[in-house]
């Protein structure tokens, strides 16, 4: 999801893991957190806190990663208003028990499913989109009954600390607290036992994160990320498809974990396709890309050196031009790169796209095929037949039709990797299952005890193979 961060930082002197986590457990074991009224009341207190601190949230955005206000509301601050709207007006019928099938052996009976909170969770979110992948888990810890931690990332400083006036303003500290701090922070609450670990990062970090709660059998969510491709088919519209890529990659400056990573297309429309992203590129951002408004600018100066490594390989089609004073690196298209090299092989997770000659749709489905599964996955034809192929043989974490990056904003969809690219799912209902445990129970009455099961068992084969 996020390129990790190997910096260092002290753990802050008043700063008791373990102290915190006890508090969280013992607000928990009151059960305080399991009616209805409380869950609504905590998910309103959350979309106040939010609406109070937008201005501030905003502003912190556009310090930390260069986002437009409009970007901002975009990608971040609208998606949880409809999040926050979504649980408040499902969580009832999220907490009502699942009714299940009764087999003729067990009945009378009712067959249910609970939603029991997991309990005390750590939540360790990302730079890239610092607030939206902070509170979008969390809206699930509350909506299921959960206490929550949050850890922000220490590379988005600005909106760090606003989610920390924010969230300590808005809730006391047994219910939800913000941690601040770097690596040794994270190392130290990740020595901690917890009901659920939800990371979002990187595979690194994701391996580091899911060998720490593998120590207490704790159950992760880990939303991480990986090279997600386009795959484009002779018969697809050109223009259509080169303003949706080109959007859905130079959004947030590339740094995004759904951004298409790769586009794998015929070697006759690659001259074409890249004339259309230019322009593409131009009635976005305008003639100097760096003037405009709308377009973000790269973390932080580490990461923008790991960037510019990665655009050696290849030949630049257009874009290249860069600035590490001010962290500006232009949208870029880049062709012929070695499939062995960096650029072919790691997540980018930049404003770098790559072209790769793939004269058929067959060739298209081994390559993908061939690598760690993705986290999204992105198919153009005007043959719907072509899409449902690719859609069908291939794997990911979650793929669109004729687009990219929109999956995530469709209600009713669990947003996940699969493979190397996470596991586990969440928005919407989603969440709510994320932070909860789903109990199978069986409810009988004491009449019509039925003897068939009862020993002894002899003459009664007959009667279990017609009625099990």
């Amino acid at each position: 999801m996020t390129q990790g961060s190997s910096r260092l930082a002290a753990v802050p002197p008043s700063f008791d893991a373990k102290a915190l986590v006890e508090k969280q457990r013992a607000r928990f074991e009151t059960r305080a957190t399991l009616p209805l009224a409380w869950r609504r009341e905590q998910l309103q207190v959350l979309e106040r806190a939010a609406r109070k601190y937008e201005a501030e949230i905003l502003a912190a955005l556009q310090s930390d990663l260069s986002k437009s206000p409009e970007e901002a509301y975009l990608t971040e601050v609208g998606s949880i208003y409809g999040e926050l709207k979504d649980a408040l007006k499902n969580v009832k019928a999220w907490m009502a028990p699942r009714k299940g099938a009764v087999p003729l052996a067990i009945q009378p009976a009712r067959v249910l499913q609970y939603s029991d909170p997991l309990g005390v969770t750590l939540i360790i979110s990302p730079w890239n989109y610092p607030y939206q992948l902070a509170i979008a888990p969390l809206i699930g810890a509350l909506a299921a009954g959960c206490t929550a931690v949050l850890k922000p990332s220490e590379l988005s400083p600005a909106t760090s600390a606003v989610l920390a006036r924010m969230l300590k303003e808005a809730f006391p500290e047994d219910v939800v607290a913000v941690v601040e701090g770097g690596a040794e922070v994270s190392r130290a609450l990740l020595d901690e036992r917890w009901d659920l670990i939800f990371f979002t990062g990187g595979p690194q970090v994701g391996r580091v994160v899911a060998e720490a709660a593998a120590k207490h059998l704790t159950p992760t969510v880990l939303e991480l990320g990986g090279k997600s491709p386009c795959i484009i088919d002779k018969s697809a519209d050109l223009e259509v498809t080169a303003r949706r890529i080109a959007w859905g990659k130079y959004l947030n400056a590339g740094q995004t974990c759904i951004a298409p990573d790769y586009v794998l297309i015929p070697p006759e429309l690659k001259g074409r396709f890249t004339e259309l992203l230019q322009k593409a590129v131009t009635d976005f951002y305008g003639a100097n890309t760096r003037e405009s408004r709308d377009y973000g600018r790269i973390i932080n100066s580490r990461h923008f050196e790991r960037v510019s490594k990665l655009a050696v390989d290849g030949n630049v089609a257009f874009g290249g031009e860069r600035d590490a004073d001010s962290r500006f690196f232009a949208p870029t298209v880049i062709t012929d790169a070695p499939l062995s090299s960096p650029l072919m092989q790691e997540e980018i997770f930049g404003p770098l796209l790559p072209l790769v000659d793939c004269p058929s749709i067959d060739e298209a489905i081994r390559f993908v095929r061939a690598r760690p599964k993705p986290l999204a996955l992105y198919t153009f034809s005007k043959d719907a037949a072509v899409n449902e192929r690719v859609l069908t043989e291939t794997s990911s974490g979650g793929a669109v039709a004729n687009d990219v990056c929109v999956h995530f904003a469709a209600k009713g969809l669990s947003f996940g990797g699969v493979g190397e690219s996470g596991t586990g799912g969440y928005h919407g209902q989603a969440s709510f299952d994320a932070f909860s445990h789903r109990k199978g129970v069986v409810k009988r009455p004491f009449l019509l005890d039925m003897k068939l099961r009862y020993p002894p068992y002899t003459g009664k084969l007959g009667l279990f193979k017609r009625f099990l």
